[in-house]
């Protein structure tokens, strides 16, 4: 690698950390960086899964406080996340090459539009943590499936997850945005860590990709969890949307 393709793939890692704790559409950024540079979509696909797994668990820890009072909460639903995440890496790895160029392209665009969508979701989240009359601890009974069904989403591809995964938290479990927004970094280390565990061990991963992107996430996920919160949602939102659309446009003409 050339030092501008080192510099830009490390600042893309740092990107994807602070977005992934703030919002939860880093791949977006780093993905689409790897393929402008010649990268295999699945070798890229693997190796950013195992390069955010630092970030994850930086943002993590970063959002420490909002995680107490809720271990038996994390606990239980990070087994759907395991289990969720375990599935995905296993259908990605099974499945032809050609059904992952075929089906991440509509990954983006789903990706795209839930980041769009975020501040709505957000908006009628909220509205319905005050119209709810008080829900069980762990939440209405398809939250556990809805976060299985997250992990086998980001364990095959992820971008968006977060997003993905503060939509059916903040719909089923009554708890304040910024705690769930907590339990939700939990949850993506847990389905990155599985995934990128077994892609370390059976996938084609550039680890010299994993390094860099891991080393940028961990300082990005720092980032996010302190001064992340501070930024323009509009702007962080048109940055992903445009990234994306680059990404969505080397799929479709290269």
């Amino acid at each position: 690698m050339s030092l501008f393709e080192i510099v830009a793939v490390l600042l893309a890692g740092v990107a994807a950390g602070t977005i992934n704790t703030v919002v939860g559409s880093g791949t977006l950024i780093t993905f689409p960086t790897l393929l402008a540079f010649g990268v295999p979509p699945v070798t890229a696909n693997v190796s950013n899964t195992i390069g955010l797994v630092p970030g994850s668990v930086s943002g993590a820890i970063g959002y420490r406080r909002e995680l107490e009072g809720q271990r038996s909460r994390v606990l239980r639903l990070c087994v759907a996340s395991f289990v969720g995440g375990t599935a995905g890496a296993v259908l990605l790895l099974v499945l032809p090459a050609g059904a992952f160029e075929t089906i991440v392209p509509i990954l983006i665009v789903l990706g795209l539009v839930l980041v769009v969508l975020q501040p709505r979701i957000s908006a009628w989240v909220a509205r319905r943590h005050d119209d709810t009359g008080g829900m069980p601890y762990h939440g209405t009974w398809w939250v556990w499936p809805g976060v299985l069904v997250t992990g086998v989403y980001g364990g095959y591809f992820g971008a968006a997850q977060g997003v993905l995964l503060m939509a059916v938290l903040g719909t089923g479990v009554d708890e304040s945005l910024q705690r769930l927004n907590a339990v939700k970094n939990v949850l993506a280390a847990v389905v990155n860590a599985i995934a990128g565990l077994i892609f370390a061990f059976v996938a084609d991963v550039d680890w010299w990709i994993v390094l860099l992107i891991g080393v940028g996430s961990v300082i990005g996920g720092q980032i996010g969890a302190t001064v992340g919160r501070r930024l323009p949602p509009l702007g962080l939102r048109i940055a992903i949307v445009v990234v994306g659309t680059v990404a969505l446009g080397v799929f479709v003409l290269g």
